[in-house]
């Protein structure tokens, strides 16, 4: 079966694609996984029409999935920040995005930060058939 995992972003109004495309990749390289591993992008809601987030997401070629703020606040995480919840409701976005999207699955690399993006992967998510 073919290890697959999800990408918890979060990232400032106006960031752009590429931004967030680097991003995931230096968090990929950390878990030692490269961009075929991703199944999805996942984010708070308020999120799912920022162009750089859409950007990325397509050209990964993967879905981008919204969570709301109540549903990521839920989700217990190592990282949480103070500003996020004064900012959007909930203490973490990039983190909560991703273990939201692979239920069961656990945090494989915690946040990362850019300059205007966070990223953080969790899985797995197994897909495909046994082999």
């Amino acid at each position: 079966m073919e290890l697959r995992v999800a990408v918890g972003v979060g990232a400032r109004r106006g960031t752009d694609g590429a931004e967030v495309l680097r991003l995931i990749d230096t968090v990929l390289s950390s878990a030692g996984l490269r961009r075929d591993a991703v199944a999805l992008l996942a984010t708070l809601d308020a999120k799912t029409a920022e162009p750089g987030l859409l950007a990325a997401a397509r050209a990964l070629g993967v879905p981008l999935t919204g969570f709301p703020a109540e549903r990521l606040a839920a989700v217990p995480v190592p990282g949480r920040s103070p500003a996020a919840l004064a900012a959007v409701g909930t203490p973490s976005v990039a983190e909560a995005a991703a273990l939201a999207a692979a239920p069961g699955g656990r945090l494989l690399a915690g946040k990362r930060t850019s300059a205007n993006a966070t990223a953080a992967l969790a899985g797995p998510l197994v897909t495909g058939e046994p082999t």
